[in-house]
């Protein structure tokens, strides 16, 4: 049996990980959960999984979590230290990174250096730290498995395969609500469309990322880190239909793809199961019912933020720590309404344009480039 520490519990994916887990028990066990804000959620969860330490958002949640679980509670800790805890925790031989955001970093990081393997969901993690993390992944032996759906296809149509024969790794994307919005129309988008996914139930952050067309952005620097690739052999291309989740191209011409359903089941599954296989509770892929699958190349005119990362992914050093922070910024304030929804990748642009780049060697290193990011971003929101 294989016991997990969820980062992110009450998030889509920590969801989709714990159905995952319900329905295999002779598989998996939970030692540790960390959630941020739903409380409820999390206190039920507790009950029917049974982890020995916890994590929340801050100190009152954690006062509300003992009073609501009376004396047969586990561990409760908070904050960043707190999900650093539960990540580091004796007991789990994997964890699930899915907290959203940079927010996810430092308890990663405390994984890896307690030896745990990681299922990664954060892709933050790779696109902020990308370097340290790739380090500390060799020098203390663990293994990363990716969650993201893209990520996962790649891995899985690289097995058997030598990296020197690659020609280059195609991401896929849906192409986000606004894929055929005429530019025009764009700067009027308010939150309640831009949260209307065509094929994703995800979190509000990421799919506004998703009609940004940044979250493939985010992609495009976690399959450099992920898969040692250069930023000239990793393609994107819109397929709306969500059913090729990437694909490898290899010299002879050849393309390896990887299908299935629009359901994040499937990826977590193969990533806490790993090297085996595992029912995923997913819809069965039936070929002749979806009948088209369609492709094209994506606008980075109208969505300028794919192309923002690429930018920040060849420049290096604290670019994409940047990038990533601004961008938090930047769809906070949009989805509370203080910007309009072009003004998300502009916030973005400007905040890159006015940071003095450096090659960060430390973890306080890149988080102080997220730190200056933000305070920047935030100016510009005001």
């Amino acid at each position: 049996m294989k016991s997990l520490s969820i980062l992110g519990s009450t998030g889509s994916i920590g969801l989709s990980t714990l159905d995952v887990v319900r329905q295999h028990p002779e598989r998996f066990s939970i030692t540790g959960l960390a959630e941020g804000h739903d409380i409820d959620l999390l206190a039920e969860q507790i009950m029917e999984f049974r982890p020995r330490i916890v994590s929340v958002r801050d100190e009152a949640s954690a006062d509300l979590l003992r009073e609501r679980l009376g004396s047969e509670r586990p561990e409760i800790f908070w904050g960043i230290d707190g999900a650093a805890e539960v990540a580091a925790a004796d007991g789990a031989e994997m964890v699930v990174s899915a907290i959203v955001g940079a927010a996810g970093l430092v308890p990663t990081v405390s994984a890896i250096k307690a030896g745990k393997d990681i299922a990664l969901a954060n892709k933050e993690t790779l696109v902020v730290a990308g370097q340290l993390v790739s380090d500390l992944v060799r020098e203390h032996n663990v293994t990363l498995l990716p969650v993201d759906s893209e990520h996962s296809a790649v891995f899985q149509s690289l097995v058997g395969h030598r990296k020197e024969d690659i020609e280059r790794i195609i991401l896929t994307a849906s192409g986000g609500p606004f894929r055929q919005t005429p530019a025009g129309e764009l700067k009027d988008v308010g939150p309640e469309r831009a949260l209307k996914h065509p094929q994703w139930s995800m979190g509000a952050k990421i799919t506004i990322d998703s009609a940004t067309l940044m979250n493939k952005g985010l992609e495009v620097i976690e399959a450099h880190w992920l898969f040692d690739m250069p930023a000239e052999k990793i393609g994107v291309v819109v397929h709306p239909q969500s059913i090729i989740h990437s694909m490898v191209e290899y010299i002879d011409g050849c393309v390896m793809a990887q299908l299935g359903a629009p359901d994040m089941r499937a990826p977590i599954a193969y990533a806490i199961a790993w090297p085996l296989r595992c029912e995923s509770g997913i819809k069965k892929l039936d070929l002749a019912e979806i009948a088209t699958l369609t492709f094209e190349e994506p606008d980075m005119e109208r969505f300028p933020a794919l192309r923002l990362a690429f930018d920040a992914l060849k420049a290096g050093k604290t670019y994409p720590a940047v990038l990533n922070a601004a961008n938090e910024i930047a769809v906070a304030a949009f989805l509370d309404r203080k910007v309009g929804f072009t003004d998300i990748a502009a916030i973005v642009d400007k905040t890159m344009q006015v940071h003095d780049a450096y090659e960060p060697s430390s973890l306080d290193e890149y988080l102080m480039a997220d730190r200056w990011a933000r305070d920047t971003a935030v100016a510009m929101t005001e």
